[in-house]
């Protein structure tokens, strides 16, 4: 870095080349991700910036995002995902393949001219109207391109790590290019323009450049850092206002993370004060038991997560940029919080986002209660979490250890690695099979006696942890940052023994205290609920104990895969649990709802008069159309125009597109009143008002922006009886209004009164 940080840095991250990984389900993650990145073919994923650089295309796009309206983003996360590695590991193979990409770049950035290269659609034509200040944005999109700036950041963050971890110097150059277009662009925009741009995600520019400042020393660029301060967020977050409900989680955190970087460099005390309130709100009052945050991709009222337990919580690249919020901070202020939150967030959400036989990935970790991952497709996904996802897997070894600026060594997660670090002639080896045994163990390595402190992290799950040094207790407290610190001179082969007895314990909703997820260790645990969907009518089993110790609640079963089961708790039936990040395809549960005996017996009530409401309206309905089955689809006429269909939260869907609409027949009683029931989910439906017409008579005018909480909505529609009177059946059209869609749908039932 040629720019010196005027902030303090008071811990340094090793280079990757000097930790390695050893064998645990993390070291598996990472040869699966690497198996993925080496079946990714360059060419393809290089093949629009070549063909929108005038130059013939070598390979085909890839599907999924890659042809849609983001192209080129993956290109971005694979150079940094395949940098890393190389850094990591020194294989020859990912060293070429980042060459041959930069050359690529190059050459497509020479045939350009202007210092832009890009692959999104109709990008010539979006950068000149900003460039002339003719700014159009509804918050996704800039001038009718999804998030441009968003791919500018991921090419030129790609670019800057192939020269960070391979010293590729051309990278440097063509990012340096990038950056000047970037100025170019948006040097006559005034700042409310700007302000304007800005309401459509663009990633991490700001970081990024900052970054090009850092290491180029030109402060032009940091002043361009600045074109991409969000006022309508950071301003507020610098008084600590949580202006954050509502708002687009991952649009959000690179936002933040610039201001980290840049307090580094500047220490400017508002940057401090905008990245320092955000973590803290982020993490105390949006986050789940598995560190991640959201509900389909946006945060919601802090506190208040009871009611968002769906299959679109916890956006995976939400909480890769949390990850690199909290290292950003721990290098100005190490603290055992901070990794306490880091650990939580990759056992639970980050490892268990991919399938570790196949290395594909999640863009949601599903929380709901009974629900299953969703994995993406070797090619033909490509979505922003399959990019961040990509490095994911492949720098677990990134925060293992840091160094301090006195020359200690933190240890700041107990995954098994090696460290060389050669300024020190030290090796430091630690063996661990946490969560299995509470037994890690250090083994230093050295040609001569070293003095140096060493810090270890003392886990906030630890009840009453102990250390040896070759066999002798040690007496030491946890300092002020939660290290406990170990400061002797080291020789050849000694060894510390630290212990962290480990029990289960329970983390509330924060506005359910009787909603609990279940942990052991680091580990949260998961119930597995077999590989189909769990009765609707049963529901997920709950816990029904006058017990309040959870250790009493479960009974290990065996300890070299860790699983437990319950007893005498779970109803309607005992369950196991393993860790989380080892389901892979099964259904499960990471919430579940404690009751006490006296609480459960009103529940059950309840639940019976559930079943009782379900049994007579099975006995009120002349017909249901299961929406997305071919048969019960054929058994009702159903046809459309622009019709989509789909499947979310375990059940199928219709929907329109571009207009168009959806027909179908329903049987009904020619001599009762009829009422029809559409099933919609609610939360984010914009651009969903939609006509109900009976045999061609409006009935009714839907608008599915009305239902707001993440659940389904069973919405009934009265119809007069005179449209039914002598009929045995009608058709319901679903008819959009214009610039809207038709559903999403989820199903459709007529009853009879």
């Amino acid at each position: 870095m040629t720019i010196k940080p005027q902030t303090a840095i008071k811990a340094y991250a090793f280079d990757l080349k000097e930790v390695t990984l050893l064998e645990s389900p993390f070291k598996q993650a990472m040869q699966a991700d690497v198996a993925y990145l080496l079946s990714i073919e360059p060419d393809r994923l290089l093949s629009a910036f070549r063909t929108h650089s005038g130059l013939k295309a070598k390979g085909k796009m890839y599907e999924g995002w890659e042809s849609s309206g983001l192209a080129g983003h993956t290109l971005g996360h694979y150079l940094s995902a395949i940098a890393m590695h190389y850094a990591s590991t020194g294989d020859p193979e990912f060293l070429k393949r980042v060459n041959y990409i930069v050359n690529e770049l190059n050459e497509c950035q020479a045939a350009r001219k202007t210092g832009y290269i890009g692959a999104i659609p109709k990008e010539d034509t979006i950068w000149a109207e900003v460039a002339k200040g003719n700014i159009r944005s509804r918050g996704f999109d800039l001038n009718g391109g999804w998030s441009p700036w968003y791919t500018v950041h991921k090419v030129m963050a790609g670019l800057l790590d192939a020269y960070l971890y391979c010293n590729n110097k051309q990278a440097l150059n063509i990012c340096k290019k990038m950056a000047n277009w970037t100025g170019e662009t948006i040097k006559n925009l005034d700042d409310e323009k700007l302000q304007k741009m800005l309401l459509c995600e663009y990633g991490g520019m700001a970081e990024t450049l900052v970054n090009l400042y850092a290491i180029n020393g030109d402060k032009k660029y940091l002043d361009l850092s600045y074109k991409f301060y969000d006022k309508r967020i950071l301003d507020p977050l610098a008084q600590k206002q949580d202006v954050l409900p509502g708002k687009h989680s991952n649009t959000q955190i690179p936002k933040i993370i610039a201001s980290a970087r840049r307090y580094e460099l500047t220490g400017d005390k508002k940057d401090k004060a905008i990245a320092d309130f955000f973590w803290e709100t982020v993490t105390n009052n949006h986050s789940y038991a598995t560190g991640g945050n959201s509900n389909y991709e946006y945060l919601g009222e802090p506190g208040k997560l009871n009611d968002k337990l769906t299959e679109n919580t916890t956006e995976t690249c939400n909480t890769y940029n949390m990850l690199k919020l909290t290292r950003h901070l721990f290098a100005v202020d190490p603290s055992a919080p901070l990794m306490d939150y880091y650990e939580k967030a990759l056992y639970n959400h980050i490892l268990a986002s991919q399938n570790h036989t196949n290395g594909m990935m999640c863009y949601f970790v599903p929380l709901r209660m009974g629900g299953k991952k969703e994995y993406s497709t070797p090619f033909d996904t490509f979505t922003c979490c399959v990019g961040s996802g990509m490095e994911n897997h492949v720098k677990y070894n990134e925060s293992i250890f840091f160094r301090g600026d006195d020359g200690s060594l933190y240890v700041n997660l107990f995954i098994p690695a090696v460290l060389n670090w050669k300024e020190k002639g030290l090796t430091l080896k630690q063996e661990s099979n946490l969560p299995a045994s509470d037994r890690i163990s250090f083994t230093v390595g050295t040609l001569k006696p070293v003095t140096l402190a060493i810090r270890i992290r003392k886990p906030h799950w630890a009840i009453n942890p102990s250390i040896k040094v070759n066999g002798q207790k040690q007496q030491v407290i946890a300092d002020a940052q939660g290290y406990f610190v170990l400061n002797r001179k080291w020789r050849n082969n000694d060894k510390i023994e630290f212990t962290t007895p480990e029990n289960i314990y329970t983390e509330a909703m924060p506005d359910n205290a009787n909603r609990r997820a279940i942990f052991y260790g680091p580990v949260l645990l998961a119930g597995v609920l077999g590989n189909t969907e769990p009765d609707p009518l049963k529901g997920v089993p709950v816990f029904v104990t006058s017990e309040t110790d959870p250790n009493k609640w479960l009974q290990m079963v065996t300890t070299d895969q860790l699983s437990f089961k319950t007893v005498n708790v779970s109803k309607p039936e005992e369950v196991k649990l393993i860790p989380f990040n080892q389901t892979k395809d099964e259904y499960y549960s990471v919430y579940w709802d404690v009751f006490t005996p006296g609480t459960w017996a009103v529940q059950q009530k309840a639940y019976d008069e559930q079943k009782k409401k379900q049994q007579q309206l099975e006995a009120r309905t002349t017909d249901i159309l299961r929406i997305g089955e071919m048969q019960p689809e054929r058994d009702h006429n159903f046809s459309g125009e622009n019709a989509i269909t789909g499947e979310d939260h375990q059940k199928k869907w219709r929907s329109t597109e571009n207009g168009g609409y959806l027909l179908y027949e329903m049987k009904v009683d020619a001599n009762a009143q009829n009422t029809l029931i559409n099933t919609y989910w609610g939360m984010d439906n914009r651009g969903r008002i939609f006509d109900i017409l009976i045999d061609g008579i409006k009935l009714s005018t839907e608008d599915l922006n009305k239902y707001k909480e993440s659940r389904f909505y069973d919405i009934s529609y009265t119809i007069p009886i005179e449209l039914t009177k002598g009929k045995q059946k009608v058709t319901v059209k679903l008819l959009p209004k214009e610039g809207n869609s038709a559903g999403p749908v989820y199903g459709s039932r007529m009853i009879k009164e």
